[in-house]
């Protein structure tokens, strides 16, 4: 191959690894790039157990796709064959979302308006879901509950006193129905998944709020899991919510939570994730990676297309030092190139995550795409310089998309900016957490304060203790809130 043809491919592959992650969030890939990028992770799919009602994890560990995976793309059947260990559903599944409905749910003003209105009474959050569950099956009911529910069902979803008011008006009407779609659905040996996503955008960054909302939820299906067995709920709630708000719910709750899953991903499984979503973007870089000299295994499922199958996380070393280099500089001492990717793309709790990996590779390709004077050598197709200056890239994003979860993260970060990090001493740093976003227009407020504030960000992963009790900022944090690393190099150096 001579160095032109060379550079025209190259250019063609990187302008194809730009894209393999759909810009890293699960919620807006097309629902036909979600069978090709999915990676079943045999840990995570216990949560296709009938009892598991509860499934936890991070933001960005993939909570979204597999709900949607389930529900939009209908692969149940496809990723139940990479959970042999589980205990599976016998006969016909249908998965169904639940949460978010879009224009058949509720928004947070309605939402706000009904929960203050009942003094944000538990009871009547643990209806409200009641009622719209009855709307999300409506089309399963019987012939009876069609016609005595007919009033009700006729609604827009988005009225929620209105809906909330004919759902009680029914009396008992809406439990019987559910209890004979539940005897049906049994005796035809099938089962009714019902998603609930995405549930930390309930309260439209209003935190009492949605914490109040999620709490209805878990006592619903805390008092309902155990009346029926056909009609089984899958709750997908983020860690620090589940930790800090969703344990409150006595016995029954307990027992729920017994059974949770944690979406954690292994080292091996993130590099798989990204192998598997290469080789499947597109030809050329299936063959690109495929290509290499290594202890990869690759298996090609008729629904989930090309899998990577690996025994350790460093399998992919060849693949990755083909694409990169070996070393982040000159030499070893600058860092292996395929341990630096993921040391730098974890949080303050050591978790390295899907979205933020993906979206460092998708970015050092760009960058590299974009450097119309850049030469190397076939099959090079990135500097580790790229990669460098991705991350950057990828901390803004990962700080501005984490605004959509934590609004009031952004007056912490005008509150840290220019920051020398690490803090030296616990106090320092506690004090200036104290009162952050009083009194200045257009920011929120935490919902916590000083030293508490503190340990919810170390808790959310944002900062981290050092074993030496210093405080710290992860590397994937540290451009998107604006501090320094003492000693550090400047900002795309």
């Amino acid at each position: 191959m001579t160095s032109a043809d060379w550079k025209h491919q190259r250019r063609q592959l990187l302008e194809k690894l730009q894209s393999v992650g759909g810009a890293g969030r699960a919620e807006g890939e097309p629902k036909e790039r979600l069978a090709p990028s999915f990676f079943p992770v045999s840990d995570h799919l216990r949560m296709l157990d009938p009892e598991v009602v509860l499934v936890v994890g991070p933001r960005g560990a993939g909570k979204t796709e597999i709900a949607r995976v389930l529900t939009d793309a209908q692969l149940g059947s496809a990723v139940a064959r990479y959970a042999p260990a589980v205990r599976l559903p016998t006969g016909e599944t249908s998965w169904q979302r639940a949460y978010p409905l879009d224009r058949e749910g509720f928004d947070a003003g309605g939402l706000r308006g009904f929960l203050e209105s009942a003094n944000n009474d538990l009871g009547r959050g643990r209806d409200l879901w009641f009622t719209y569950l009855v709307r999300v099956v409506r089309d399963r009911l019987d012939t009876d509950a069609q016609v005595k529910l007919a009033s009700f069902l006729r609604l827009q979803g988005g009225d929620v006193q209105q809906n909330y008011d004919a759902f009680k008006l029914a009396g008992t009407e809406p439990l019987l129905a559910l209890d004979r779609l539940d005897e049906t659905l049994e005796r035809a040996n099938q089962f009714i998944f019902l998603t609930y996503d995405e549930l930390d955008t309930l309260g439209g960054g209003d935190w009492h709020l949605m914490e109040s909302s999620i709490r209805g939820l878990i006592a619903f299906w805390a008092a309902y899991a155990r009346r029926w067995r056909r009609i089984r709920a899958k709750i997908f709630l983020r860690t620090d919510l589940y930790d800090r708000h969703a344990t409150v719910g006595g016995a029954d709750l307990a027992k729920l939570a017994a059974g949770r899953v944690e979406l954690s991903w292994s080292d091996g499984n993130l590099y798989q994730m990204l192998l598997k979503r290469i080789a499947n973007a597109d030809g050329d870089l299936r063959n690109y990676v495929q290509d290499v000299k290594s202890r990869i295994k690759w298996k090609q499922d008729p629904d989930l297309g090309t899998i990577p199958i690996m025994q350790s996380w460093e399998d992919a070393r060849p693949v990755i030092e083909r694409m990169i280099g070996a070393y982040m500089g000159a030499n070893r001492k600058k860092g292996l190139v395929y341990r630096w990717l993921l040391d730098h793309v974890r949080d303050g709790r050591g978790r390295a995550l899907p979205r933020p990996f993906v979206r460092l590779v998708e970015e050092a390709a760009r960058i590299e795409f974009q450097d119309q004077e850049a030469g190397l050598r076939a099959p090079r197709l990135m500097k580790p310089a790229s990669v460098r200056r991705a991350l950057d890239r990828v901390s803004d994003e990962y700080v501005a998309h984490a605004l959509d979860e934590w609004p009031w993260l952004n007056a912490v970060k005008k509150r840290l900016k220019g920051q020398l990090v690490p803090w030296e001493r616990e106090r320092d740093i506690v004090k200036l957490l104290e009162n952050v976003g009083q009194d200045e227009k257009g920011l929120k407020r935490p919902p916590f304060n000083g030293r508490e504030l503190l340990d919810y960000l170390v808790e959310i992963g944002i900062l981290r203790r050092r074993g030496d009790e210093r405080i710290d900022a992860p590397d994937l944090l540290l451009a998107g809130l604006g501090l320094k690393r003492k000693g550090g190099v400047r900002r795309g150096a």
